[in-house]
């Protein structure tokens, strides 16, 4: 049984507008269960442009992406969707939370979507999530009454709620002062030794980067230490 979570083979991207560009040139490189990995390098190096194709969001690539031991390649839109709901956690630089509902109703919502327990359940999961992070106590207010850090919080709570393979984060500190990213840090932290969650974090943070199991070095759209 392999521990393999996500497996990229020789990833190539072309943006053609007005002309032809290779963004990411023979990308490979796996992350295993548990694993905590940072992608660095400069703006403009293609990190966040590979994050999108192995979250499956951007499907205009070559190569393959290996999720879970299925091939993404040629899936249905809705297949992928499938991928993306149950299979990955999701958490940005902002953290994209509905102010119309509470802390909790956020949490809850990829839950509710995703149509596996029922609503009860979901409720009963989310709180559990949200103990994990230590805020269970704020998860009848509104958005609008958190923090920054707590929101933040909040987000990767929402992408624990159907117990994703892998948490992938687009510079998930970089809205937060040096406090409340050493919070962050030392969630996903527990989260890979205690949990087994794997992660992969896209950061301009070099700080954070070395103190995650493997950094992934890119440069001009390539791999160049890893």
């Amino acid at each position: 049984m392999s521990n393999k979570i996500l497996e990229a083979k020789n990833i190539c991207k072309y943006f053609h507008d007005p002309t032809t560009v290779q963004v990411l040139d023979n990308v490979s490189f796996s992350i295993d269960k548990a694993e905590f990995v940072s992608v660095i390098g400069k703006s403009g190096c293609g990190k966040s442009t590979l994050l999108y194709i192995l979250s499956t969001m951007d499907t205009d690539y070559q190569g393959d992406l290996i999720i879970d031991g299925q091939v993404m390649r040629n899936k249905k839109e809705a297949d992928l969707a499938k991928v993306r709901n149950e299979k990955i956690g999701f958490v940005f630089q902002f953290h994209y939370l509905l102010n119309e509902f509470s802390v909790l109703r956020n949490v809850m919502l990829p839950g509710l979507k995703l149509g596996k327990y029922s609503e009860q359940e979901v409720e009963h999961r989310a709180i559990e999530k949200l103990k994990i992070l230590g805020i269970e106590n704020e998860s009848l207010k509104m958005p609008n009454q958190l923090s920054g850090g707590q929101k933040q919080r909040v987000a990767i709570a929402r992408a624990l709620i159907n117990d994703p393979l892998i948490i992938m984060g687009d510079e998930p500190t970089g809205n937060l002062d040096k406090k409340n990213s050493e919070i962050v840090f030392q969630i996903f932290k527990e989260l890979a030794t205690v949990y087994h969650q794997s992660l992969l974090i896209v950061t301009h943070d070099n700080e954070f980067a070395a103190r995650t199991n493997r950094i992934i070095e890119m440069e001009d759209g390539r791999i160049i230490k890893m």
